[in-house]
């Protein structure tokens, strides 16, 4: 039996769950129940991310503390997480004793091994709220092109990254007054001191998906930076121990206590179980599962999403190693949700909350279509409401519920619920029995869309089974009645090991088969088991069809959502400038707009430095016109010129040319990822032809 500690990423304590959240909480308790069903002890906890300025900046608006503030978000958040049976063993705060503890001790132990340094940094200052403000908070005028209302890290327009500082008229987005500069001393993580334990680590073998270990060392090529791990007063959180007395207090950045609150909630659990003797909840040690050295005696996955890769196969087990704890056995990503193949959008009411759907629609209606979309890459998925529909409507409505509700009444009303005495056709039973560990296999791979395909093909037997005998028809035929009740047996030992299977996706189903059965055990152990001579229970139905008017009357809940939602921020902006209020933008463009865009292949014939701009990378490139173009690009630090010499690119071609300190920009090449922590140079194969437009 393998001893497992699994967490999802903690959720931010300053709104309610979404579907985008799900997407994630379900996946991760998708794969505990599978393997809990496979006989190993697993542990799943997780917490609310519960500090930071936006917490702070919440609460105020709310006119609560902030303690109010993410206890009142907590509730919610359980409340979510429990109509779509997410089934945590704990679920905790980083805004706990736990938490500042061990946050603190780490601290401590690379502090004392020489991994913490300090430097004076530059940053922007709002005097009205006091406060230093993140890249988030500033607006103004990019320094490059000029272009109005960027954001404090890069330009959307020009695609150019700086710091805030260097915006020309900057603006915070929080008061609308005009930020000051001031220096403070910050406290960094030396993160390069570990690079050639990260170079290992992500290579390990089960580590990292692929595509997650290519994208790494992209970013070690590009080199990589000490971590800044503090923020100034006021912040909501912990204040960093043992700084001088002389100095203003100091504390811990978010993103460092919030992964330690891993460690905190199954200490927390571990200590509310020290005197446990449940066997469904036993004793459990934090020792076993944190220690270094214990690390092959137990396991430790994270799932998380595609954005905090970074934060997670970097930081996270560079800080764990630097302070002789554990590193993760693997982290797990996915990608994000779209709906009806475009971003969750509220003004279209598809950016739906979890409250929401559950109103309208079965929460397990969600888990098995997501199931069904899952694999292990790295890869976004689409939650498409007609297809969403249809699938939930022909699997689980037409064909596995439909194999118990089929078969139930002829043995119910004719054989007083009794199965038969034995089964008529054990090599399909035992075929059914056997794909079963290929559903297991796809399960622990985190491959559900292919677990789901293996039992909707096992269903699709039952029910060609099922229409070739006709229990219908030899029904109404005289000296047929073992054979009706024969083949019904079959039929319901089908659906029986169908519900082993199908338990970790639809936990509320399977207790509903049991009561119908009259049993106490699906397990995956029990697989082998048939159902012979033995009295079942009334059939009732098990689940209704999605009808298109829950799926419509959900949208449009979605969009009021969104209507009382901005109630308070209209009222909020009164107190705004007027550059504050220009800060909101839509969240969708009409179709027309985006058809304005002219993107184009286009082949680098040269790439090379700008000097003195450290920035910037300069391109010439043939876009199959009888001139090149010169494009200028802020990826300087992601990339080195001769790694895009000759590569095909997709260029903006239509934009209207920028006059920049080092030329003229005429297009923007695209590329995609964070432009703090990584940019990827979108490239295309050679089959492409150099002019050939993007539709």
């Amino acid at each position: 039996m393998r001893q497992i500690l699994v967490t999802s990423a903690l959720p931010y304590a300053n709104g309610p769950i979404h579907l985008g959240h799900l997407v994630e909480y379900i996946q991760t308790d998708i794969w505990v129940r599978a393997m809990k069903a496979q006989g190993h002890q697993v542990t799943y906890v997780c917490a609310d991310d519960a500090h930071g300025t936006a917490i702070m900046l919440k609460a105020e608006a709310n006119g609560i503390s902030p303690e109010e503030q993410i206890a009142n978000v907590k509730a919610s958040h359980e409340t979510d997480f429990s109509k779509f049976l997410i089934n945590f063993d704990n679920y905790h705060s980083t805004h706990s004793e736990e938490n500042r503890e061990l946050s603190e001790l780490i601290y401590r132990r690379l502090n004392s091994e020489g991994h913490i340094s300090t430097k004076d940094v530059e940053q922007l200052f709002d005097p009205e709220k006091g406060l230093f403000l993140a890249d988030r908070f500033v607006k103004g005028e990019c320094p490059e092109c000029a272009a109005q209302d960027q954001y404090g890290d890069n330009c959307e327009v020009c695609g150019t990254t700086y710091n805030a500082t260097e915006l020309k008229n900057p603006y915070s987005t929080l008061s609308g007054s005009t930020p000051v500069l001031k220096t403070s001393k910050h406290y960094f993580f030396n993160l390069p001191e570990f690079e050639q334990f990260l170079q290992q680590w992500t290579k390990d073998e089960g580590r990292l998906q692929p595509s997650v270990s290519n994208k790494l060392q992209e970013w070690f090529e590009a080199g990589l930076a000490s971590w800044d791990i503090s923020r100034d007063a006021p912040y909501f959180g912990f204040k960093i121990p043992d700084t001088p007395e002389n100095e203003p207090d100091k504390y811990f950045y978010v993103w460092l206590d919030a992964p330690v609150g891993y460690m905190a909630s199954f200490k927390n659990l571990c200590e509310q179980r020290k005197d446990s003797t449940d066997p469904a909840k036993p004793a459990l040690n934090f020792d076993d599962y944190w220690l270094e050295e214990n690390q092959h005696k137990t396991e430790l996955y994270h799932f998380i999403g595609k954005d905090i890769v970074y934060f997670h196969a970097l930081f996270w087990p560079a800080m764990l190693a630097g302070a002789q704890y554990r590193t993760p056995t693997g982290v797990f990503a996915h990608g994000f949700l779209m709906v009806n193949g475009d971003k969750m959008s509220k003004s279209r009411g598809t950016f739906i909350q979890a409250e929401t759907f559950a109103n309208h629609l079965h929460p397990e209606y969600l888990r098995y279509y997501f199931a069904s979309k899952l694999s292990e890459k790295v890869e976004d998925i689409n939650l498409d409401f007609a297809d969403f529909m249809q699938k939930v409507n022909s699997d689980m409505v037409g064909k596995v519920v439909n194999i118990a509700s089929r078969s139930a009444g002829f043995i119910y009303k004719k054989y007083d619920g009794m199965l038969s005495e034995t089964c008529a056709e054990p090599e399909l039973l035992n075929d059914i029995v056997r794909t079963g560990e290929e559903i297991a296999t796809a399960y622990e791979n985190r491959e559900f869309s292919r677990a789901m395909r293996l039992i909707m093909q096992c269903a699709d037997k039952a029910n060609e089974y099922i229409d070739s005998k006709k229990p219908w028809a030899m029904a109404k035929e005289e000296g047929t009645e073992q054979e009706v009740q024969d083949v019904c047996t079959v039929a319901i030992n089908i659906f029986r090991q169908l519900m082993v299977y199908l338990a970790p996706v639809l936990p509320e189903l399977t207790d509903n088969a049991k009561a119908f059965l009259n049993i106490d055990d699906l397990s995956f152990a029990s697989r082998h088991e048939l159902l012979l001579g033995h009295k079942i229970n009334k059939f009732k139905p098990l689940m209704q069809r999605i009808e298109q008017s829950q799926i419509d009357a959900m949208i449009e809940d979605s969009k009021q959502d969104l209507q009382a939602a901005a109630a308070p921020v209209a009222e909020d902006k009164k107190s705004s400038s007027n550059k504050a209020e220009k800060a909101a933008d839509s969240d969708h463009i009409e179709f027309d707009d985006f058809m304005k865009v002219e993107m184009t292949v286009a082949q680098v014939l040269e790439c090379n430095y700008v000097e003195g701009a450290d920035k910037l990378l300069q391109f010439t490139l043939d876009v199959g016109k009888e001139q090149p173009i010169n494009v200028f690009s802020g990826i300087r630090k992601f990339y080195e010129p001769e790694q895009l010499a000759n590569k095909k690119v997709i260029c903006v071609t239509n934009l209207a040319p920028r006059k920049m300190k080092f030329g003229v920009s005429e297009g923007m090449i695209l590329s995609s990822g964070d432009p703090k922590t990584g940019l990827v140079v979108i490239t295309l194969p050679d089959e492409c032809q150099v002019g050939d437009k993007l539709a």
